[in-house]
């Protein structure tokens, strides 16, 4: 019989789950971990991801998976066994034809999951929930540690655990020079003119992207790979336009549920999507931090 991480993922889901895998078939986007569909002994079928790094920390992916499940109505797989290194949820059945309607539906999800705030057993003793932004514990985004111990203001959150943390990475990485990071050093420093500060602190899914978006019959069918924490919706918002993910029907029917205030598409849309170019820059290099300088050089 095979053990740990030296079995292969068939044999480790079917000890997980105590079913017998029946077939098994590659998957896309597995840029983390290795990801693959397998059919089930009485016709059920799982997605899993795999990994013999357990620095991947699948187990953290997982309980990402079930807060926001808990916690929400956002529509996510359904986690059925995680581990470091193996995480089994159900399978989301989807056809990727989201459209106009599509996005309003996400639109609607995440007007939803930005009015939960934290709860006061998630916060230090003492503070107010909907002034508390971070997280009862540090998540991933991607591969790449995401701290969230807690902060009451937004803006030194966004500052310290998100903007100068992953500027220290992506350097440290190669993804950007020394003359952009102390770029970016000058940007914090100027955050507190430039950003606002949210009425309440809201549950972000955090890596909101058209690949981890599912529709089905124009419709979301899930949201996956979540980087969660409590912040400002707007950075939320921001990253839906980085790659084209969500447009004006969206936005359009995001408005009719939450507000976005004056100033967001005008300049604070670009400041946070500092943050995920900085990520893409950590894991990928490429001309991700010169996006990010070029954003960075019209506030400094």
């Amino acid at each position: 019989m095979q053990h740990g991480l030296s079995a292969t993922p068939a044999a480790r889901v079917e000890r997980a789950l105590a079913r017998r895998v029946s077939n098994e078939q590659p998957l896309s986007g597995g840029c983390v971990a290795s990801v693959r569909r397998f059919d089930l002994d009485g016709g059920s079928r799982v997605v899993v991801k795999s990994s013999a790094d357990p620095a991947m920390s699948l187990e953290i992916e997982g309980r990402m998976l079930a807060d926001l499940a808990q916690r929400s109505s956002l529509p996510v797989p359904e986690v059925l066994h995680a581990e470091p290194t193996l995480l089994v949820m159900t399978c989301v059945e989807h056809d990727g034809v989201g459209g106009a309607g599509g996005q309003r539906h996400a639109a609607e999800l995440l007007a939803g999951l930005h009015g939960v705030t934290p709860l006061a057993s998630d916060v230090p003793d003492g503070w107010d929930p909907r002034r508390s932004f971070g997280y009862p514990c540090d998540t991933l985004i991607g591969a790449l540690p995401q701290a969230n111990g807690w902060r009451d203001s937004w803006i030194g959150f966004f500052r310290e655990r998100r903007l100068l943390a992953m500027a220290a990475r992506a350097h440290n990485a190669r993804g950007i020079t020394t003359e952009q990071r102390g770029r970016i050093d000058r940007l914090a420093e100027r955050l507190d003119d430039l950003l606002i500060e949210p009425d309440a602190a809201s549950l972000l899914h955090g890596d909101v992207w058209g690949g981890n978006v599912l529709y089905h019959a124009g419709c979301v069918a899930a949201f996956i790979d979540p980087a969660i924490s409590f912040g400002h919706p707007e950075i939320e918002l921001a990253f839906g336009t980085l790659f084209g993910t969500f447009g004006e029907s969206f936005f359009d029917a995001y408005r009719e549920r939450r507000p976005i205030e004056p100033g967001f598409f005008e300049a604070r849309r670009d400041l946070y999507n500092v943050y995920p170019l900085l990520v893409h820059a950590t894991m990928f290099g490429g001309g991700y931090g010169s996006q990010a300088d070029a954003i960075v050089r019209r506030f400094v």
